[in-house]
């Protein structure tokens, strides 16, 4: 799927859906109830037909009972959802054991709560297109609860904010039928992940998509447009363990995670902004491409291309096995851009199996110290066209890879360092990237590409680092 084309930031559309845009849409209803208790919301809420619109009275409910509040057998349609919300955006709170409940249901719009229960939003296999709009989520802090499951097809998770945890668990976990499967293209978009302070080493992401055992199933999700800030509660928070997916256009910063292609293979990571945190993105699988990319003052490596201990993932092989990390194959890193960062690109060492058949090329490096590239497995791996500067070293880049040219970046209003009139970065790629009409900025690669993640352009960027005011229920 190639990059998407928009006319603003602010007012962009995903071309896979048409009404991400807000659930305010203009569409077609047939009634709107109001109701102001949890008995008359489960009652209205039966009853609903396609196009209705269900509005809960601002306030605080205690929903009790194991039932909470269900919604089952309900079926909107593409153009007539069902719409359940709040009269105003955050201004009904729902506490107690279990909010809303649903099953066997399609087309339904849960929008404007502050969820607040104490066990885990499940959108169940049995549920198809729901969205999830515009909600403060904050289950419990309890040990080992995740706050949202999505297992449903074509689920939609937009313009929420999930914030606040110090325990075990993550704030949204994608899984899918069995114990193998996994739900077909969700879309996470325009959501803002704060403020985890799990203390452990692993099982805090913001986002998980997917398990081990779920690896090799494609799962063709999005993740796009989404803010994670003070993510703290595991080195990965973009957790991939699934096939065909594509994270684009997020922006991690001030955190502990980074984006991770954990199991999996065919995903694409494209035009991220990863600022002054600890982890940038980091590989393992076949078959992906990493392109356009922005990592600055990362405090470890902006990129690491990691090793295995088994060679590949194989449908055959046992849940437990596949906990392994698949060593990479055929994964292209080009057209990124790391600067001021611990290290730019590096490999690891700790497993015996190489990287094979990959491409680092047309990478924009710049460092102040150490070395810009330490990569202990060289022979699976062809380089070209990189780009170095400043006063860390080389590293053991081989020296028909790169060339070393002061780049001429100069920062932008937002920040990001791009480049400047004469950089010897221009027009200046080894290799031709047809799947790429892009840069980080969202202007049109003409030509042949420029080096790095900015094709240069006196243009005004079209995507740019993403601030609170741009995710989360109150976004436009």
């Amino acid at each position: 799927m190639p990059p998407l084309g928009r006319r603003t930031f602010l007012t962009a559309a995903l071309a896979t859906s048409a009404t991400l845009a807000g659930t305010s849409s203009a569409r077609a209803s047939t009634r709107a109830v109001q109701v102001r208790t949890v008995d008359e919301l489960r009652r209205a809420v039966a009853a609903a037909q396609p196009g209705d619109e269900i509005v809960l009275a601002n306030g605080t409910y205690n929903v009790t009972g194991s039932q909470g509040i269900p919604i089952t057998g309900r079926h909107g349609t593409a153009s007539a959802p069902i719409t359940v919300r709040a009269a105003t955006t955050g201004g009904a709170t729902l506490t107690g054991d279990r909010g809303f409940v649903l099953a066997d249901s399609t087309y339904v719009v849960l929008s404007g709560f502050k969820l607040r229960q104490r066990t885990t939003f499940d959108i169940p296999t049995t549920c198809k297109n729901i969205r999830i709009s515009r909600n403060d989520i904050q289950i419990a802090d309890l040990e080992g609860v995740n706050y949202v499951l999505a297992r449903g097809d074509n689920t939609v998770i937009e313009r929420n904010h999930f914030h606040h945890k110090s325990t075990l668990g993550v704030f949204l976990a994608v899984e899918g039928p069995g114990s193998a499967g996994m739900a077909r293209g969700v879309q996470i978009v325009r959501n803002y992940f704060s403020d985890h302070t799990f203390g452990g080493d692993n099982g805090g992401e913001p986002i998980r998509l997917g398990l081990s055992g779920r690896s090799l199933s494609d799962a063709g999700a999005i993740v796009e447009e989404n803010l994670f800030e003070r993510a703290n509660g595991d080195p990965e928070a973009i957790s991939v363990k699934s096939t065909g997916n594509f994270i684009r256009y997020n922006t991690v910063r001030s955190s502990l995670g980074g984006i991770v292609l954990r199991h999996g293979n065919k995903s694409r990571v494209e035009g991220n902004f990863l600022l002054a945190g600890s982890n940038g993105i980091r590989i393992y699988g076949n078959d992906h491409l990493i392109v356009n990319n922005y990592a600055e003052r990362i405090s470890g490596s902006g990129i690491v291309l990691g090793s295995g201990s088994v060679r590949d993932h194989k449908p055959e092989d046992s849940a437990e096995s596949r906990k392994g990390n698949d060593a990479p194959d055929r994964v292209t890193i080009a057209l990124n851009t790391v600067l001021s960062s611990g290290t730019a690109i590096s490999g690891e060492s700790q497993r015996t199996l190489p990287p094979l058949g990959c491409t680092i090329a047309d990478n924009l490096l710049v460092g102040d110290s150490g070395q810009l590239v330490s990569m202990p497995f060289q022979q699976g791996i062809t380089w070209s066209g990189n780009l170095l500067w400043g006063a860390a070293g080389n590293g053991n880049i081989p020296s028909a890879g790169f060339t070393r040219k002061d780049p001429k970046l100069a920062a932008g209003s937002d920040g990001v360092r791009r480049l400047g009139t004469g950089s010897p970065a221009i027009d200046a790629a080894s290799r031709t990237y047809p799947t790429v009409t892009q840069d980080l900025d969202g202007h049109a690669r003409s030509g042949r590409a420029d080096v790095g993640a900015d094709e240069y352009s006196t243009a005004t960027p079209v995507r740019r680092p993403l601030l609170p005011a741009d995710v989360g229920p109150a976004s436009r």
